[in-house]
């Protein structure tokens, strides 16, 4: 048995299901840059799209029991919360899907392995593959078991991003909105590094970096916070 079949073996055990359909698993686990060359294979995209549908159905079921007196206004932004590419990756590292997947080298060296979108598509994937393979209750208990951190987070107490913390202080001083622009960028094309200004009237910049512009843009405005908050 070789690494990736191993991995496979034991993503079937973490999720409680072994598949009967062998081709279907290969396929939900096939990352679209196996196909980039000559030989033609079946990938995950098609898979990713029903994945998706099933899984808003059960976020949007368990929701429903869980929030009993919420109105729709209220439970669309925290089904956003559980259904994006960034909780769907966190999944999939849960069960070890990373591991599991069939990707190009190429894809591989450039980190596809641990990028949220590559990694939510596949668990996406996987869902549908679930549905088809085990019905709607196998996906069901897929959801119940691995969403369950999700949903801990989800009601727990909630903390502000420090994006949304600075606007909220630069206008509580009676200041225009924060200006954050990129003043750099350096590293290998896979593995950037970019550097963010971010500027709010009356008080001196602050740059920081992190490995995506949004990340560069929250580290900044967590050091301003942390220099200036209180100030007048």
């Amino acid at each position: 048995m070789n690494r990736r079949e191993a991995a496979v073996q034991a993503l079937e055990a973490c999720i409680g299901h072994v598949f009967t359909d062998r081709e279907l698993l290969e396929r939900a686990l096939t990352h679209a840059s196996v196909g980039d060359g000559a030989m033609k294979v079946r990938h995950n995209e098609r898979l990713e799209f029903l994945g998706d549908r099933v899984l808003n159905l059960l976020a949007a079921e368990q929701l429903m029991d869980r929030q009993p007196s919420a109105r729709e206004g209220e439970m669309s932004p925290l089904m956003n919360e559980l259904v994006n590419s960034h909780a769907c990756a966190r999944v999939a590292r849960r069960i070890g899907l990373a591991e599991a997947l069939r990707m190009a080298a190429s894809a591989t060296k450039i980190g596809g392995r641990d990028n949220d979108t590559v990694l939510g598509d596949a668990c996406e994937a996987l869902m549908a593959a679930l549905y088809i393979d085990a019905g709607l209750e196998g996906a069901r208990r897929f959801f119940d078991t691995f969403w369950a951190e999700e949903f801990e987070l989800l009601e727990g107490p909630r903390v502000k991003d420090p994006k949304t913390q600075l606007q909220e202080w630069a206008q509580g001083m009676g200041r225009p909105l924060p200006a954050y622009r990129v003043v750099g960028q350096d590293g290998p094309a896979h593995e950037p590094r970019f550097r963010v200004e971010v500027v709010v009237e009356g008080v001196p910049p602050e740059v920081a970096e992190g490995r995506s512009k949004q990340d560069a843009q929250k580290a900044a405005a967590l050091a301003m916070l942390t220099r200036h908050q209180g100030s007048t």
